[in-house]
């Protein structure tokens, strides 16, 4: 694994684009999370930080983490700037060599696909280890290909929600599938263009 090549290729995916001013929180997150008590979540692949800033403006205090530089910085300056800096820590990670230190309340992994080698599994093993009891884990992956994703290999696989969940491999008596299912919806690119995609939604409770 080459960690410089992959801070590279992301600190270029967010330099190739002005940085944002009020980046959306992901559908799947404001429908799961929306009925939860505010506590301490931990947003892995922050990006442009729209699920942090949500998530921050709701109550919860926020550790953000991704390998771009360029997202964590721009995500520190745009939480001052709306006010909320206080709730919202932005950290540089490579999730393939270290995870963030701490115990959460709730972990949202959005997308959290890379062109490069990375054990997703053991990073979200690690997830669900770091989760207090009663805390969440919520894996939103890509089921389809959508017009302006960087991945578009026709041939791609996108595993099911219980697929991930099986990854994982958590004992079953401490943790336990809330849900798993493949809904579509309506989705705005970073150029404007709209497509329908599919999301594949995993969501994990920590029950002891």
């Amino acid at each position: 694994m080459n960690t410089t090549n992959e801070v590279t290729f992301w600190d270029d995916v967010y330099l190739s684009r002005p940085a944002a001013t009020g980046p959306r929180p992901n559908t799947r997150l404001t429908e799961v999370v929306a009925s939860l008590s505010p506590g301490d979540a931990l947003d892995l692949g922050c990006g442009d930080g729209g699920d942090t800033l949500w998530l921050a403006g709701q109550g919860w205090h926020v550790t953000a983490a991704d390998i771009s530089a360029v997202a964590v910085e721009r995500l520190t300056a745009l939480a001052r700037s709306h006010g909320i800096g206080d709730r919202v820590t932005a950290v540089r990670y490579d999730l393939g060599r270290a995870f963030p230190h701490g115990e959460f309340d709730l972990i949202c992994a959005h997308y959290l696909h890379t062109p490069f080698d990375l054990d997703r599994a053991t990073v979200l093993r690690a997830a669900a280890h770091a989760l207090r009891p009663g805390g969440r884990l919520l894996v939103v992956d890509h089921g389809s290909t959508a017009p302006w994703s960087w991945n578009q290999d026709p041939g791609a696989r996108y595993p099911s929600p219980r697929e991930v969940a099986a990854d994982i491999d958590l004992d079953e008596t401490a943790w336990t599938v809330e849900r798993a299912d493949t809904p579509r919806r309506t989705a705005t690119g970073p150029d404007g263009r709209t497509a329908e995609v599919t999301d594949h939604v995993l969501l994990l409770r920590r029950t002891a």
